[in-house]
């Protein structure tokens, strides 16, 4: 076998191992975690964990032999997906009473922490749940306790409080704790929503008749109801508006009912809405004006609206942006201004009746500190008028199929298996953008000769190029790749392959569909020297010190060659970590810049703050230090490119001996004196391209010209202009 086709099949044979491995394990995270957790942790006197049940992921709680409670883990029940679209695992404790007797936060994904909300103050707010009684729980709908809040991790939070409390309920019912039990078939006549029934068609006929409900708040009764909480600091800042001032008015009706549709959207609108919905899902509309949004603005970083939540009884259902749109134009007649105007979608799968009773809860906050904040909830109830309903018979009991009793399991198996679908529903923009600078790349890389032929467009291109990198891909969208997404694809491997967790984010996986592809054809330059956002953010920053004549400093090469194996030698540590412990080695991570820079914009700590400055400032002298000599990322993709089976990059036979001037300008110093390119550190600039067609510093070019002029011919070949790389004249020269 040769050695391209023993390269074709690794390389097919890595493509298979992540793209499509066999589904994830069916066991629960329970089981996983348990060996790992201190019953005395949770349960305070607690000495052991019984067996777990076969019937459902719960295990007794012992205490010198003598069962004393249930302990399970949150994502087991429901779904906990928080900031960071990776699960919060959060074990809880019930006694037979069906009140919390334990609870401790087991591990999470939150980047909270990474931004000065220490893990411990999470963790102790966690620990106040202890003595919360699930019973008046399931008769307020999950909401009858008070929700602390921390300021910055709002929707962390309430992602934690909500797993806890409708996940409690669950296990409750489904054990029979104080009382409670699984809810029996209905019996007698049921109903469903009447597709045929039609709406009043002018808006205060609407609000009359029940199609709309309001919640109508002022400036006077905000700062009565902050100033009657136990808080004293609620009531030191009130709002100093007139008391009559609207503060906010939130109106809001079930528009999945098609004739509320019609009337409130229009026509055409109620057709794209019954289009967006899936069998089953229902859809709320919610508009407001005042003082005061709805929305807010945390829904751009978190993706989650945290000042709305829809409940009925048990079930409680937060908006995340893929179930959001906005309305443009409401058709209704005699409709009021209102700053605001959005659907929100109701997924089948979180158990909402139509038919039944239901709230919106508004989150109220208010400064009172410099960073700190206090809350306070009201509701808009709201239950669909009866002439939009029908009455039904239930089914017999003997049609009623076996796996109905395993329903809710079910259910929330659907919603995490279809979860990754919204989400890339959501993202066709960004994800259109991303196929398009892959396109445009890869022609780049296909037609490089035509591309770097005239260099003072293909500089521009490539800092054009580099700035959507960094703003778009990285700013924006958050798609930095990290030695970490290996590190889990590893762990994933060994302890059951889920490739639906990588499908989460749909911009992480095409991108490293791309670069799997890339490492065949280019190596890893084509990641690291265009699609980096961190790798862009450094070498833009290089070129406004070079325009700044800030001096560029190049290493002499034996030290240079040197300091290489530096980013080997970390990333090889980071995976010895890791075969013993991923959240250590994510922690070891932290070598990484990218979090700090990218994702979370330096708004974080100072230390971390502090060494990617540290990185930036030395790649002002030597550019891309970080990619050179620090990067354990560039490390990983560089082992794989050894598959690479072409060789993109011209050379001719007189590079590096005697000519070194390509040498002496690569970016990166991948070139050796002696003029091979060294694949492990090219990131594909393509400068080194540039240079082999100049005209006025390639001294194999201008030979060949001078040739031709003393015969009195010289044909266009097509060479660069006498503009530099760097978009001067004459500026490529070699760095000294």
């Amino acid at each position: 076998m040769t050695r391209t086709q023993t390269c074709i099949r690794i390389f097919f044979g890595f493509l298979v191992a992540l793209f499509f491995a066999l589904p994830a394990s069916a066991e629960s995270v329970l089981a996983k975690l348990l060996p790992t957790i201190v019953a005395g942790d949770v349960v305070e006197g607690a000495d052991a964990f019984g067996p777990i049940r076969a019937d459902t992921p719960v295990a007794p709680v012992l205490k010198q032999g003598a069962q004393i409670g249930w302990a399970y883990v949150t994502s087991d029940f429901v779904s906990t997906t928080g900031y960071s679209g990776k699960p919060i695992h959060t074990m809880v404790a019930l006694d037979d009473a069906a009140h919390i007797i334990g609870v401790q936060l087991i591990k999470h994904s939150e980047p909270i922490v990474l931004i000065g909300i220490p893990d411990s103050k999470v963790k102790a707010l966690v620990a106040k749940y202890r003595g919360l009684d699930l019973v008046a729980e399931a008769e307020a709908g999950g909401t009858g306790h008070k929700l602390d809040i921390i300021s910055g991790a709002t929707v962390t939070i309430m992602v934690i409080d909500d797993s806890i409390t409708r996940s409690g309920i669950k296990v409750a019912r489904e054990l029979g704790l104080g009382g409670l039990a699984v809810a029996d078939a209905p019996t007698g006549p049921q109903f469903e929503i009447n597709p045929e029934a039609a709406a009043p068609s002018d808006w205060l006929t609407l609000e009359g008749d029940g199609t709309l409900r309001r919640l109508s708040l002022d400036v006077g009764q905000i700062n009565a109801a902050f100033a009657a909480m136990e808080d004293p600091r609620a009531g030191q800042r009130p709002l100093e508006e007139a008391p009559e001032t609207t503060f906010i008015e939130m109106q809001a009706a079930l528009v999945s009912p098609p004739g509320i549709a019609k009337s409130i959207l229009g026509e055409a609108e109620a057709a794209n809405l019954a289009a967006w919905l899936k069998p089953g899902d229902q859809a709320v509309a919610i508009v407001g004006r005042g003082l005061y949004s709805f929305k807010g603005s945390g829904y751009v970083r978190g993706g989650i609206f945290d000042r709305i939540v829809l409940i009925q009884d048990d079930v409680s259902v937060r908006f995340r942006d893929k179930m959001h749109r906005r309305i443009n134009t409401i058709e209704a007649e005699g409709v009021p201004v209102f700053a605001e105007a959005d659907l929100f979608k109701i997924p089948a799968e979180t158990g909402f009746d139509p038919t039944k009773p239901f709230r919106i809860q508004l989150l109220v906050h208010r400064d009172v500190g410099a960073i700190e904040k206090v809350f306070t909830t009201f509701d808009l109830g709201y239950q669909l008028p009866s002439q939009y309903l029908r009455a039904i018979a239930p089914p017999p009991a003997a049609e009623v199929p076996a796996a109905v009793a395993d329903v809710t399991t079910q259910s929330e198996q659907s919603a995490q298996q279809a979860l990754w679908q919204r989400i890339w529903q959501g993202k066709k923009v960004e994800i259109a953008v991303l196929g398009t600078m892959l396109a445009v790349l890869t022609l780049v890389f296909f037609f490089q000769g035509i591309a770097t032929r005239n260099a003072r467009a293909f500089y521009w291109f490539r800092i054009g190029f580099l700035t959507v990198t960094l703003v778009f891909l990285g700013w924006y969208a958050n798609a930095q790749l990290s030695v970490v997404n290996l590190m889990a694809l590893f762990g994933a491997l060994i302890n059951g392959f889920s490739w639906q967790a990588f499908l989460l984010d749909p911009l992480t996986f095409i991108l490293w569909f791309s670069v799997a592809a890339a490492l065949l054809f280019w190596g890893r330059g084509a990641y690291c020297g265009w699609l980096c956002p961190f790798g862009a953010l450094q070498e833009l920053l290089a070129q406004i010190a070079k325009a700044l004549h800030i001096p560029q400093w190049t290493l002499p090469w034996g030290l240079h060659e040197r300091l290489w194996p530096l980013k080997y030698m970390i990333f090889l540590g980071l995976f010895g970590v890791s075969l013993m412990s991923i959240e250590q080695a994510e922690h070891l991570a932290e070598v990484e810049p990218f979090k700090t820079a990218i994702i979370l914009k330096f708004v974080r700590a100072w230390p971390f703050v502090a060494y990617v400055a540290a990185l930036l400032i030395a790649g002002l002298f030597v550019e891309r230090f970080y990619c050179r000599y620090l990067c354990p990322l560039g490390a990983a993709l560089a082992i794989p490119a050894r598959l690479r089976m072409f060789d993109w990059l011209k050379r001719y036979k007189e590079c590096g001996n005697p000519c070194q001037t390509c040498a002496n300008q690569c970016p990166v110093q991948a070139i050796h004196p002696t003029g091979e390119i060294n694949p492990n550190e090219c990131v594909n600039c393509l400068h080194c391209q540039v240079l082999y067609q100049s005209k006025t510093t390639c001294p194999v070019v201008i030979k060949k010209l001078k040739r031709r002029e003393k015969v009195g011919d010289v044909p266009d070949l097509g060479l660069v202009s006498d503009r530099g790389f760097m978009g001067h004249p004459n500026q490529l020269k070699p760095k000294t």
